[in-house]
């Protein structure tokens, strides 16, 4: 990212299309694991859409409290705003627009900075794979 742009994750940043997320997980996208997380990605040529659109998903299954939910998604969510900028340059750079999620796959907390390394791991796995 260039100097002039902030680390900010505004809405439109958000994957919210009920369309996009069955096509992204009906077979559509690939997955990479980096445990405790899993990511799925998938291009998308749509020219209304950001660059990068994400979804960060904890299951129910894994933490049955929202207050432990809320805190792996604040976690993801923080580290993926620090470190977007792997994945928006490449893209940019390639003209490539593509749509991501973020599933946990653990039933236990981790602290903020090994999440953070593991969103870092993952958005670098996947630039590599998307250009």
């Amino acid at each position: 990212m260039t100097a002039t742009q902030t680390y900010t994750l505004p809405k439109k940043e958000r994957l919210n299309s009920r369309l996009l997320i069955e096509r992204l997980f009906s077979g559509g996208g690939k997955s990479l694991p980096a445990f405790p997380l899993r990511i799925v990605y998938m291009p998308i040529e749509e020219e209304t859409r950001p660059t990068a659109a994400i979804l960060i998903s904890v299951p129910k299954k894994r933490f049955k409290r929202a207050v432990k939910r809320n805190r792996v998604k604040r976690q993801i969510r923080e580290a993926y705003r620090k470190h977007k900028d792997i994945l928006l340059d490449a893209l940019n750079a390639s003209g490539k627009k593509a749509i991501v999620a973020f599933i946990w796959l653990d039933n236990n907390l981790h602290s903020s900075q090994e999440v953070e390394e593991k969103v870092k791991h993952l958005l670098q796995l996947t630039t590599e794979r998307l250009v």
